[in-house]
């Protein structure tokens, strides 16, 4: 099949080849979106947008029982979308980063909806 636009689309494919990440990159991007699109891990997200919060009152945020929640939060934690940190006996969540921030933001403008 001819292409109208047979030299810039080369030239446009030669040039996502050469700035392709690596397989490496590319599973560690697809397993960050994979982890935020889970619908309980996103509205943890979203609660997290807020401000700090303990598993208990993230809870309250979202619903669900502390296992759960608590087994999402490992999931996050361990793709670096969010961090925590220890306030005496407590264990405070927050977002990881102003990136995490923007793609919530992206998403909800692509969408048209407010969170």
């Amino acid at each position: 099949m001819d292409c109208n636009h047979e030299e810039e689309h080369r030239f446009a494919a030669e040039r996502a080849k050469k700035n392709m990440p690596s397989e490496e990159e590319v599973g560690e991007v697809c397993a960050e979106l994979k982890a935020i699109s889970e619908p309980s891990r996103l509205k943890i997200l979203l609660a997290l947008r807020q401000g700090e919060l303990c598993v208990n009152h993230i809870i309250e945020a979202v619903g669900g029982t502390q296992s759960g929640v608590s087994h999402q939060l490992r999931i996050l934690r361990d793709n670096r979308i969010i961090k925590a940190r220890r306030d005496g006996q407590n264990i405070v969540y927050s977002l990881a980063d102003a990136h995490v921030t923007a793609l919530l933001e992206l998403a909800c403008a692509h969408l048209n909806c407010e969170f």
